[in-house]
């Protein structure tokens, strides 16, 4: 019996030192942390690489309260309303529109874009103010703008945060569209700005072409018309400096493949078909994929692009210089309707002569551009 047990005890010993080697073996190391946002599979550390959002936004009719005599203001959604909700509904504007330019690109860049472009303001006054608000005041936004002669009082203009962008020159270009009747159409001039951000020289084109009013084919010749102006822009930017890299941005009225983007400006939809000088947009492949930056009589539509000229595309994962890392549309849940004839549109922030306490007509882009640190 002795024997028995012992033979039974050694036996237990050796299993369960064999189950112990087993577990061991098979027992996994804790995978180490990293600070690393990886994005397309590539590898983004704030140690390694240099990133800045260039974005840009239609304000949808960001005037002031004020009854201007040297415009046509009246038009504006603003000059509706009682004299007395005014102020009320123009501080709400405002509010808006810098919690909404204040998030856009934080996620990776951790600050709010470097440059803006935008659209739709009446003037230099509202731009004033709205850097001037809380979350924005901070970032020491400069302010680019120009008086256009647009028959509704609006423009474009350029905000960049001082400390990255250093503007070196600025200048506006009148768009000259004459109507079928002969008179001429007033409509938003073209701003191009020339500056150093981060110390490399870049070129910013902001516009907003002539709007689809009468019907798409019968407006078109004014936004190709605008097309060629950029065109003309980028050609004399050409005489100066060599292989210019040139960003267009803008609500351009235009989808990325009507003709005045596709023929005119002759931007191509994939970075393996660049030649040197071309124009590349992002922008293409998010339309095709269906997404869109407004709806209008159920139809989307993918109006506000970013372009780039070809010193600012790599094919080779090289961003030695300033390269385009990724172009996206800014729409957070809180930005779209929910409910009602217009779910799943921007909230947009005017209704006849209410203000909706929304944003915007159309949602923000932006793009990453990106460099290796020194």
């Amino acid at each position: 019996m002795k024997r028995i047990f012992a033979f039974i005890t050694i036996f237990a010993i050796i299993f369960i030192s064999c189950s112990s080697k087993q577990v061991t073996t098979t027992t996994k190391k804790p995978i180490a942390k990293t600070n690393a946002t990886t994005i397309n599979n590539l590898s983004i550390d704030d140690k390694k690489f240099q990133i800045r959002t260039i974005a840009f936004y239609n304000l949808e009719n960001l005037f002031d309260t004020i009854n201007d005599p040297k415009k046509l203001d009246e038009k504006s959604p603003m000059m509706d309303i009682k004299p007395k909700n005014r102020a009320k509904a123009y501080w709400s504007k405002i509010d808006n529109m810098a919690k909404v330019l204040s998030e856009i690109g934080t996620d990776k860049a951790k600050t709010s874009p470097a440059i803006i472009g935008v659209c739709e303001v009446e003037n230099r006054a509202v731009l004033e103010d709205l850097i001037a608000h809380e979350k924005l005041k901070k970032k020491h936004y400069g302010i680019i703008h120009y008086e256009s002669p647009d028959e509704r009082g609006i423009d474009v203009a350029l905000l960049y945060q001082k400390r990255y962008f250093k503007p070196i020159d600025h200048q506006s270009y009148e768009l000259e569209i004459i109507g079928a009747n002969g008179k001429r159409n007033d409509t938003r001039d073209q701003l191009l700005v020339t500056g150093m951000l981060d110390g490399e020289i870049i070129h910013l084109i902001v516009n907003h072409w002539p709007s689809r009013s009468g019907g798409e084919q019968r407006s078109r010749p004014g936004r190709e018309k605008a097309a060629a102006l950029s065109v003309k822009i980028i050609n004399d930017l050409k005489e100066q400096y060599p292989n210019p890299k040139v960003i267009i941005m803008g609500d351009l009225n235009d989808d990325p493949i009507n003709t005045s983007v596709k023929k005119i400006l002759k931007a191509k939809s994939k970075k393996a078909d660049l030649k040197e000088g071309d124009i590349y947009n992002p922008m293409a492949d998010m339309f095709r994929r269906g997404l869109s930056t407004l709806g209008y009589r159920d139809n989307i539509n993918l109006f506000d692009q970013i372009l780039l000229t070809s010193p600012l595309i790599t094919t080779t994962k090289d961003y030695t210089n300033y390269k385009l890392f990724k172009a996206n549309i800014y729409n957070p849940r809180y930005m779209t309707n929910k409910m009602g004839r217009y779910k799943g549109y921007p909230y947009r922030s005017w209704s006849g002569a209410t203000f909706t306490g929304g944003y915007s007509d159309h949602y923000p882009v932006y793009v990453y551009l990106i460099k290796e640190k020194i």
